[in-house]
């Protein structure tokens, strides 16, 4: 097998693409660099420079490389931004997608994995979300995750390729330093960055129905989603013809904004109190992933805790603000 990693010079997409070709998988990375950082990927990935939208350039990846199975994870993926720019979202996430699967019928490519996300579900009143909560997207970005899903399944009955759709929740940290996040959109970087500024880190909302009044999510480690990306790649691997994988990548265990909040501050070594300001429009009070699914089909399980994540991404943060480090 040969896999081509869309969007793989990204922070999840190197760790994907580090995973399978240290399990021994051939890896080539088609990413446009907008966001992706190239030095993330070690000398022997090839690595395809152009956009998802240019169909000549796909097509060379594809052939270029005997590519046989895809892991598709180039997306645009901010909640407030696709409010605020839904065509671009639309264009980058489902165009691109679509023109991506018509490739990949064109070339007879048979396996195909999605990244998808939490977002499909939208806000549920539920304990634990399991891949049979009805899909209710809030948003665009959500809206576009779910239409891709059905895009590729339907891709998949209609042409015999065998597919996986992964549902992420909240990842974070870093296999090692310098491939962590180098965004300040998801809540670990957002409270290091105040931190890092001096000042207290920000909570949105504290009277939830929830046991300190904060969110509560389920956050799991880049490093534990690659690994799962591997797994569900090899399961693809050994099937013929149609046939959907539909996952939640998760650890299964909630963890409060709060809580969250007083481990950063302990890991930084800053005590300052965070501020609670106003609820963000759309925030579920609760949501963690049931992950019975793949773990009973794959033997897939999450191996790293929530202090890990911290640790490991204040080691990244650390390294891109030598500032910081050199106090």
């Amino acid at each position: 097998m040969t896999w081509l990693i869309t969007g793989g010079a990204g922070y999840i997409g190197a760790h994907v693409a580090r995973s399978m070709t240290e399990a021994g998988e051939r890896v080539v990375v088609l990413d446009d660099v907008s966001s992706g950082v190239p030095e993330r990927l070690p000398a022997d990935i090839p690595l395809v420079r152009g956009s998802l939208l240019d169909r000549e350039t796909v097509d060379r990846a594809l052939a270029g490389h005997a590519v046989t199975g895809v892991v598709h994870l180039a997306a645009k993926k901010q909640v407030g931004e696709s409010v605020e720019r839904p065509l671009a979202y639309y264009r980058e996430n489902v165009h691109g997608l679509t023109v991506l699967l018509e490739a990949v019928v064109a070339a007879g490519v048979e396996r195909f994995l999605f990244s998808s996300s939490a977002a499909v579900y939208g806000v549920p009143d539920v304990e634990l979300i399991t891949e049979e909560t009805p899909a209710v997207p809030i948003s665009p970005y959500g809206e576009t995750k779910l239409t891709g899903e059905w895009l590729v399944r339907a891709t998949g009955r209609a042409h015999g390729l065998s597919t996986a759709c992964l549902r992420y929740f909240n990842v974070a940290g870093a296999a090692r330093p310098e491939l962590s996040d180098t965004g300040v959109f998801n809540i670990i970087p957002m409270f290091f960055d105040r931190v890092t500024r001096g000042e207290p880190m920000r909570i949105f909302g504290d009277d939830y129905a929830t046991p300190d009044g904060t969110c509560v999510r389920d956050y799991i480690h880049v490093a534990d989603l690659a690994e799962a990306h591997l797994a569900v790649a090899r399961r693809l691997a050994g099937r013929t013809g149609p046939g959907d994988l539909t996952y939640n990548i998760g650890r299964g265990e909630g963890v409060s904004v709060r809580e969250l909040a007083e481990l950063v501050g302990e890991i930084t070594g800053d005590p300052t109190p965070p501020v609670v300001g106003p609820r963000r429009a759309g925030d579920a009070a609760r949501a963690v992933a049931s992950v019975e699914a793949i773990t009973a089909e794959l033997g897939w399980t999450a191996r790293r805790g929530v202090r890990e994540m911290v640790e490991s991404a204040w080691e990244g943060w650390r390294l891109r603000h030598p500032a910081v480090a050199a106090d």
